[in-house]
């Protein structure tokens, strides 16, 4: 029987990875960080695959009218050729186009970066932090003109070799993309929805690749109730985390984020 300590543990993890995963401080590095704190060792990516699902449930439900609105105007482009469709068929494949890299990186380097973070490598988190809060810093003044129907195909694969690079844990996925939206020059807005829409199709690959390996995954048998817990909490915690973080976004106050990783990545360094 699972212990009361340990469902805190999850409980805690779950609510680490629903609080990270939308604001640009690095889920998966806060995941590392708190698994070497309470010593839980989980092998593969199985934990990290089943609640960054949690989160993506939660950013589906805040973003459905866009993706609704994408579905319908896209299909209405391809079907009939309505030009007031046009820009919403463009965004689409904006989307797939920025989707590739990750993808590539994935099948090529994914063994590579559930090893890396198996082995609890908090100096790689602690150096990557500071690189996160380096890029945020970059863009904290930014104000960008593009919206969506302004993307082009080179601002749609500068940000998808962004969201490549935030594979390495400690580099944040959400911060990576924004970070490469807004220097691109696309509006606060237009940077944070193209964002987290890039987010869905990679993050549903993932889960649906990696449902093999939960089921398998003895560690998932065995603390069923800890994982679910850890589910509901970093689905309802990315659920009104992503909420705050678009009212941030619309008053630029993405400086804080950047003193946070500073402080967290030292303290990584120096201290675990």
């Amino acid at each position: 029987m699972t212990n009361i300590w340990t469902i805190i543990q999850y409980f805690i993890l779950g609510l680490v990875q629903g609080v990270t995963e939308p604001i640009p401080i690095s889920s998966s590095g806060h995941i590392m960080i708190f698994r070497q704190l309470f010593g839980i060792e989980t092998p593969g990516l199985s934990f990290e695959i089943f609640v960054n699902f949690a989160s993506l449930l939660a950013i589906l439900i805040i973003f459905r009218e866009d993706i609704i609105r994408l579905i319908k105007n896209g299909w209405l482009y391809i079907t009939k050729k309505d030009e007031a469709a046009k820009s919403d068929f463009r965004f689409i494949i904006y989307l797939v186009v920025a989707t590739i890299p990750v993808g590539v990186i994935g099948v090529l380097f994914g063994d590579a970066i559930a090893e890396l973070i198996n082995a609890n490598a908090m100096n790689v988190v602690g150096v990557t932090l500071l690189i996160t809060a380096a890029a945020v810093w970059m863009i904290r003044n930014l104000r960008g003109k593009k919206n969506d129907g302004d993307l082009t195909r080179k601002d749609a694969i500068i940000v998808g070799f962004a969201q490549a690079i935030a594979v390495t844990p400690g580099i944040s996925r959400s911060g990576a993309t924004i970070v490469a939206s807004m220097l691109v020059g696309m509006r606060q807005e237009t940077a944070l929805r193209f964002s987290f829409l890039l987010y869905i199709p990679v993050s549903l690959g993932t889960s649906i690749l990696e449902i093999p390996n939960i089921i398998q995954d003895p560690t998932f048998s065995t603390l069923w109730i800890p994982y679910v817990v850890a589910f509901i909490t970093a689905f309802i915690a990315s659920y009104f985390a992503l909420k705050w973080f678009m009212n941030v976004m619309a008053k630029g106050n993405l400086r804080y984020f950047s003193y946070y990783c500073i402080v967290v990545g030292l303290l990584v360094i120096f201290f675990l």
